[in-house]
């Protein structure tokens, strides 16, 4: 099964999750094939050098730890050919993880709930590890 998490997921596992959140994010990418989009790491390192300057070796070293597959994602989006989200920002993470062709995106953020597709599934990671570990 592959799974892509959000950045909110990995920011938060990498700079504040403590034990359980991070071995939970270690054991999605152990245990399944995760895949991160550019659009995910270069809105995570946005959100780092913005809010977080001083985590950037934290974030750095967590990534180290996090085996996962790099998907592009076009700079370029066309947003009519992608399902309708409230907060436009967020059409390259939902556009990456439809491109990428997921089965499950775990994400915190609420924005993407009501998204009506069929693949990928939108999961938090409470849901997630409620399913499927």
């Amino acid at each position: 099964m592959t799974v892509m998490l959000d950045t909110n997921i990995i920011i938060s596992a990498g700079l504040f999750g403590g034990g359980r959140l991070t071995a939970l994010t270690l054991r999605i990418a152990d245990e399944f094939s995760l895949v991160l989009s550019s659009a995910i790491i270069n809105e995570l390192w946005c959100v780092i050098n913005r809010k977080f300057p001083d985590k950037k070796q934290a974030m750095e070293r967590f990534l180290k730890h996090l085996s996962f597959e790099m998907s592009y994602t076009p700079k370029e989006l066309d947003n009519e050919i992608f399902p309708k989200i409230r907060d436009k920002k967020d059409y390259p993470i939902l556009a990456s993880a439809i491109i990428a062709d997921v089965d499950v995106f775990i994400t915190g953020d609420s924005d993407f709930t009501p998204v009506e597709i069929d693949r990928p599934e939108i999961l938090s990671i409470r849901d997630f590890a409620e399913k499927y570990i």
